[in-house]
């Protein structure tokens, strides 16, 4: 009987990625402890925090506790289900980027209007609109299948809709995010069998517009001026980042020791959210960093291959939820890890699955979710068995 039971539950557990399952449990527990680490000087000297210095960490704690809650509801949902709502959770993230923009609803925090207050906690609509959009453009690829070679029937209704949700990014203004999901869109289209031919003037007409973004505002185009040479205005619009290549430099290898940072002391802005790198930076050094980096690299490997597999099996529309969701994440961690480094200009994005943040969180987990139903649905596929 003893043999038989163990039996049943090596079986149960065979039904779900364990490496997907343990690289997401290491970068929720890894970013819990450094979001502590980063965030302990912050909290015990806020009148905001009632200088408690386990402020961060209780909070970040019940951020993620919900994203596993969450990620266990959205799990329950198959695929099929989740197809069938994805123009209408589209809607409601437009919907709710809409929201954000009303003065009197909207939250804004230095100069950006992205939070939606819920009383106990912030709701960041552009959060959740880079699911919705990956759930969306794989509904629309599979349904626009049959004319995807058509310039105006296949690609023209995704480009108004995208520029819709990157108009209401932009007046937030979140660039981060509209870049993102243009990035990921383009990505599922393509994954998608989209005609090549649409991407070669998307190739040429981007750049274009993206540069064209920049300097019409003064805001992104101080931004990127300050990219170019932070130490030419290390006190103004250079601050963030002059201060993150200090973290790195002092890392080194090895890192000075967990705890021991001393650009979380006031120095570095955000250094529990969009600069958390830093902080692993300077604590932990190159090889702190690497491990992260290694992380990341497996989620999405994992996820390329749980993608790869239903497609193989004829789930396209699971399979594109699966690409969609590896390069989503893998842009977003990419951009983070190259604002952290002065590789690119700062744009406000999280680290998924590590920085503080509630919305980021919850969303990250919700994606871990699907991957791991995906995964477990081809199984069952695979074996003959009910999804």
């Amino acid at each position: 009987m003893l043999t038989a039971s163990l039996t049943r539950r090596h079986n149960a557990w065979v039904e779900y990625d364990m490496i997907l399952s343990w690289i997401t449990i290491a970068l929720l527990s890894f970013g819990l402890v450094m979001v502590y680490s980063a965030s302990i000087a912050t909290a015990e000297a806020s009148k905001y925090t009632d200088f408690q210095p386990a402020y961060y960490l209780m909070l970040h704690a019940l951020y993620i506790f919900v994203g596993v809650v969450a990620g266990a509801m959205a799990f329950q949902i198959s695929l099929q289900h989740w197809q069938k709502l994805a123009p209408y959770l589209f809607l409601l993230g437009v919907a709710l980027l809409i929201l954000v923009l009303i003065p009197g609803i909207g939250r804004e925090v230095n100069g950006s209007r992205r939070w939606l207050s819920l009383f106990v906690i912030n709701l960041q609509p552009s959060e959740l609109i880079k699911l919705f959009a990956v759930l969306y453009a794989a509904d629309y690829t599979v349904r626009k299948g049959l004319v995807k070679d058509h310039w105006g029937q296949a690609f023209l209704p995704m480009f108004a809709v995208m520029a819709l949700v990157g108009g209401l990014l932009l007046l937030e203004p979140d660039m981060g995010s509209f870049v993102v999901i243009c990035i990921v869109s383009m990505c599922i289209l393509f994954l998608g069998g989209f005609n090549i031919k649409v991407f070669a003037g998307l190739m040429i007409a981007l750049p274009v517009a993206f540069v064209s973004l920049i300097f019409s505002s003064e805001y992104r185009t101080a931004r990127v001026f300050g990219f170019w040479d932070p130490w030419s205005d290390p006190y103004g619009k250079g601050y963030q980042l002059s201060h993150s290549l200090i973290a790195f430099g002092r890392g080194e290898w090895f890192g000075v020791g967990l705890g021991g940072s001393l650009q979380k002391l006031f120095y570095l802005p955000e250094a529990h959210t969009d600069f958390l790198l830093a902080v692993i930076a300077e604590e932990l050094g190159f090889v702190g960093v690497c491990m992260v980096i290694l992380l990341f690299v497996g989620l999405i490997i994992r996820a390329f291959a749980i993608g790869r597999q239903a497609a193989n099996l004829n789930r396209l529309f699971s399979a594109l939820v699966a690409q969609g969701i590896a390069a989503w994440l893998g842009v977003q961690a990419m951009i983070n890890i190259g604002v952290n480094t002065g590789i690119l200009p700062t744009k406000g994005l999280t680290l998924p699955f590590l920085s503080f943040g509630g919305s980021s969180i919850v969303v990250s987990c919700i994606a871990a979710a699907l991957l791991l139903r995906i995964d477990w649905e081809n199984r069952r596929m695979l074996r003959g068995l009910p999804k």
